[in-house]
């Protein structure tokens, strides 16, 4: 069993830059793909970043504006972002797959999260 737990969101306003922490618990995930999803209000969950050993991906809305690291000596993954807009207003989740490919499907990750939230204001 992996445990994730979230932290760093906050309310910030637009063209502020966050930093999400994941901390891993159970396991050690350096071996694991890891993500980063969010979801808005009435909306479905949406990818925004996956790391698998040094290879990254990021959704279109957030390429250019995130930055998806892993921080093995403490068993996290941290997302940076930057130029932060209202429509970054999200609860952010991290999620872990025991998978040697980059993965944007959240249908396939194994663990959750509880999530952060993150608020944007204009």
């Amino acid at each position: 069993q992996v445990q994730l737990v979230e932290s760093g969101g906050g309310l910030v306003q637009a063209g502020d830059s966050l930093t999400l922490s994941c901390a891993a618990f159970g396991r050690t995930v350096s071996n694991y793909a890891m993500g980063w999803f969010r979801q808005a209000p009435g909306k479905e969950r949406e990818f925004v970043a996956t790391i698998r050993g040094s290879s990254t991906y990021y959704a279109d809305s957030v390429k250019g504006r995130a930055t998806i690291s892993r921080n093995n000596a403490k068993n996290a993954v941290t997302l940076q972002m930057n130029s932060l807009k209202p429509e970054d207003t999200a609860v952010y989740y991290c999620a872990a797959a025991l998978v040697l490919y980059l993965l944007r499907d959240p249908n396939q990750y194994t663990y959750w999260g509880q999530g952060t939230q993150v608020t944007v204001s204009s």
